[in-house]
């Protein structure tokens, strides 16, 4: 049942890559950063042969991937400088964390 197992971490895998995708579109450093995350995430635990271990990775990677999708907004710096957040329906009932300026600056 291996090649099944693999089946279900490429698809958890690029769920989470879609995810990531979708949230940082436009942000080529976080795109790039994130993807990198993932890859390395999934790579670390390439050689998982318990069953039960198998099963929370699984888990994890698709509660990363809701996570991702519906909980992280990526702000847009308007002309004037600041910056605009418009969360869509799969973020209804999220909450919001407003960055603090110190955050900004680094972005900047």
């Amino acid at each position: 049942m291996a090649s099944g197992r693999a089946y279900e971490a490429l698809r958890a895998y690029r769920s989470v890559l879609k995810a990531t995708r979708k949230t940082f579109a436009g942000d080529t450093v976080m795109l790039r950063e994130s993807a990198a995350e993932v890859r390395k995430k999934f790579e670390e635990n390439r050689h998982v042969n318990s069953e039960e271990e198998i099963q929370r990775l699984l888990e994890d990677a698709r509660e990363a991937s809701s996570f991702i999708s519906t909980m992280i907004v990526q702000a847009q710096r308007t002309d004037s400088g600041g910056f605009a957040v418009k969360p869509e329906m799969v973020h209804a009932g999220a909450t919001f964390e407003i960055p603090s300026e110190e955050i900004l600056k680094k972005a900047g």
